[in-house]
């Protein structure tokens, strides 16, 4: 059994920036419900937290039987990023459940493209020729050239990376 639910899934671009000829990546936002590793009585982890490597502290819940919609942890991956055991191999960002309920959607798409940038310098700007190229400039001066006359997605150095 996953200790994850499902909250949302978005599209994002793959690399954080949205530009002219980007891929999309699907991002997914799963909850750690509060019961989760919670030392409260009555919960079934009195012997200790078995996620408390990967996850933030857990927290004290109330009795199994009285409802309790709070989260312990909100977790961003890529769709598809496999498992060990019930650990994420790569996130994006993990939130806590009170944070989650705080941030706003702009800086959560902020931080959650900075994550998919990685070390990718920033989009700065795109430039339109009329024979349908593109010039992508980014923030270290360097730039990308894409013809989307053919469709093609630019490519710079180690955009080739599997995700």
């Amino acid at each position: 059994m996953s200790i994850y639910a499902t909250l949302w899934t978005l599209m994002f671009p793959r690399f954080g920036d949205s530009h002219s000829g980007h891929d999309w990546v699907e991002v997914m936002a799963q909850g750690v419900p509060s019961h989760i590793g919670t030392p409260s009585p009555g919960h079934g982890y009195e012997r200790g937290d078995p996620y408390g490597d990967f996850l933030p502290p857990p927290l004290e819940c109330p009795p199994p039987h009285v409802e309790d919609n709070r989260f312990r942890a909100v977790v961003f991956v890529r769709a598809g990023t496999p498992k060990e055991i019930q650990r994420y191999v790569e996130t994006l960002l993990v939130l806590t459940g009170e944070e989650y309920e705080r941030i706003t959607f702009h800086e959560l798409e902020r931080r959650l493209c900075d994550a998919l940038r990685g070390d990718r310098p920033r989009v700065m700007m795109e430039y339109w020729r009329g024979d349908g190229t593109v010039s992508v400039l980014r923030a270290d001066h360097s730039i990308e050239e894409v013809d989307m006359r053919s469709g093609d997605s630019p490519r710079g150095a180690g955009d080739d990376r599997e995700d």
